[in-house]
């Protein structure tokens, strides 16, 4: 994939599997599941195909939310790890779904 992470996750033609790379360089491939746009900021909820090194009690009805974010170096991002912010994400995300 040529573009970044956060061209691709806004690329709506882009069905193809996200790889990021965990802090060993270990790349692991995610399932773009949304994207969802927030006051507070804007989040990704991807799904990892195969569980990561570490991570294997993420079952496979289950995924991880990110949020997107920028600094000086560019755009990038990063896993969201408070709790409320995720049920947050996922309800925003359910709303989402059932406006569709």
């Amino acid at each position: 994939m040529s573009e970044n992470i956060i061209d691709a996750l806004f690329d709506e033609n882009n069905r193809e599997n996200i790889t990021l790379y965990d802090e060993k360089g270990e790349p692991i491939e995610f399932e773009q599941i949304a994207v969802v746009p927030c006051e507070e900021g804007t989040y990704a909820i991807l799904k990892p195909v195969l569980p990561p090194e570490g991570l294997e009690e993420i079952g496979e009805d289950e995924a991880l939310v990110f949020e997107l974010l920028e600094d000086d170096e560019g755009a990038f991002i990063e896993v969201v790890e408070d709790d409320e912010i995720v049920d947050y994400v996922f309800e925003e995300y359910y709303k989402m779904l059932g406006n569709e």
